[in-house]
């Protein structure tokens, strides 16, 4: 009896295997049919001309200390009409926004103190759908990779500030061009006036000195 166990077991394990193996055919319907829906991040019309991952924090005056805003990977957006940068960063799971500000002209960059994996910097942050002023620090898992960002967020910085300059300067041009324009409108209307009275001033002694010789003429009165 017990040499038989054995093999009863070993044969209902292969009619077992059997059955799970049939197909029967049958088709089961999803209960829900889920359509598929596109996601817009607001990035499509920018490209990224730096993407490090990273962990952000914000200092809380209130509170006199850093506060981590969330750990994801950081961007340099570059706009493809506008040409405009700002940086951004999302949390790597939830895809919130931790930080969303444009790159300005006379934006500084630091490496924090004690830290050479982190740096420091003011923005007028938009993230949570307000303007407001923060004091970030950003750090990374290499020297290396804190080095790139403060490079590169230095680059965009200094172009943007050569463009404000190129910008401010060719406004003044064309102020300068305008008056000029202006000035020389001016300057051409006076002579034309004086050319007139001229004429006209002309015109009368013409007209006075005739008078006095009719005047004459009448005096003198035809021989006899």
């Amino acid at each position: 009896m017990a040499s038989n166990e054995p093999e009863h077991e070993h044969r209902d394990e292969e009619e077992a295997g059997a059955n799970e193996d049939e197909d029967t055919g049958a088709q089961v319907a999803p209960i829900v049919r889920l359509e598929e829906v596109a996601v817009t991040t607001g990035e499509e019309d920018e490209d990224a001309v730096l993407d490090l991952k990273s962990k952000l924090y914000r200092f809380d005056k209130d509170a006199n200390q850093w506060k981590e805003r969330g750990a994801g990977t950081v961007k340099l957006l570059k706009h493809k009409n506008t040409g405009k940068i700002r940086l951004v960063m999302r949390q790597s799971k939830t895809l919130k926004i931790c930080a969303n500000h444009f790159v300005k002209p006379g934006m500084t960059v630091q490496e924090h103190v004690g830290n050479e994996k982190s740096c420091v910097w003011h923005a007028r942050d938009f993230a949570d759908g307000e303007l407001k002023d923060e004091l970030f620090c950003i750090r990374f898992a290499s020297i290396e990779n804190c080095k790139t960002f403060m490079q590169k967020f230095k680059e965009v910085s200094e172009s943007e500030e050569e463009k404000e300059e190129s910008k401010e300067a060719s406004d003044t041009a064309g102020l300068l061009e305008k008056l000029i324009v202006e000035e020389t409108k001016t300057e051409e209307k006076p002579v034309e006036k004086v050319k007139t009275e001229v004429k006209a001033e002309e015109k009368k002694e013409s007209e006075a000195e005739k008078t006095g010789e009719e005047k004459k003429t009448e005096e003198t009165g035809p021989s006899t």
